[in-house]
C-alpha cells in the first residue's frame, strides 16, 4: 500500500468549503479552557461539515497560535462566533428551531448509541468545560442530554475525543 499524498486527497478549498452544503449542526463550546481543544473542535468541524461553532463564555477565540496548532487552518473555513452569554444564544437558537443537546452525564440522559438524529431537524451540540462539564444552567435549558457510554474506570473523555465521537455519529446520519 502507498500512502496518499495530501495533493491527491481532493480536499475542498476554503472557498469551496464555505459554499458546500453543511449538516444541520452547530456546536457550542461552554467555557473550554484548553486552546488545543478549541483548535481540535475547529478541525473536526471542518472534516464533518459543521455549520458553525459558538465559543461560549471564557472559551478562547482565534487568532491564537495554540488554537492554530491543532486547527491547522480550519479557523479560516469554519464559521464561528464568540458568545459571552451562552444562555442568551441558546434562546436564540431555540427560536430558530434548533434542538439543544448537551453532551453530559445527567439523570435520564440518552446513550449516544440509542439516539438517532432526525433528518429534518437542526441541532446545537454543547460540549462543556474540561473539569466541570456543561454548566447546570445550560443543562437546564437543553432539550436532551446525550451521554457517551464508557466501560473503563474513568468517568469522562477529553472534550476533543467526545466531540469527534458525537459529531461523527451525527454526520453519518445527516450527510
Amino acid at each position: 500500500m502507498k500512502k496518499i499524498a495530501n495533493e491527491e486527497l481532493g480536499r475542498k478549498s476554503v472557498e469551496e468549503f464555505k459554499k458546500a452544503k453543511k449538516i444541520p449542526v452547530v456546536l457550542l463550546l461552554d467555557n473550554i479552557r484548553s486552546l488545543n481543544n478549541v483548535g481540535s473542535a475547529f478541525r473536526t468541524s471542518d472534516a464533518f461539515l459543521i455549520e458553525k461553532i459558538y465559543l461560549g463564555g471564557i472559551t478562547g477565540t482565534p487568532p491564537h497560535r495554540e488554537i492554530q496548532k491543532t486547527a491547522l487552518g480550519a479557523t479560516e473555513s469554519v464559521d464561528w462566533e464568540h458568545s459571552p452569554q451562552p444562555l442568551e444564544l441558546i434562546k436564540t437558537l431555540k427560536s430558530e428551531g434548533y434542538t439543544i443537546i448537551s453532551i453530559e452525564q445527567v439523570e435520564a440522559s440518552v446513550s449516544l448509541e440509542e439516539f438517532t438524529p432526525g433528518k429534518e431537524a437542526k441541532y446545537c451540540l454543547i460540549f462543556g468545560n474540561e473539569v466541570f462539564g456543561v454548566s447546570q444552567g445550560i443543562v437546564d435549558q437543553s432539550d436532551i442530554c446525550i451521554e457517551i457510554p464508557q466501560f473503563g474506570t474513568k468517568h469522562s473523555l477529553n472534550i476533543s475525543v467526545s466531540l469527534g465521537l458525537v459529531v461523527w455519529e451525527f454526520f453519518k446520519e445527516l450527510k
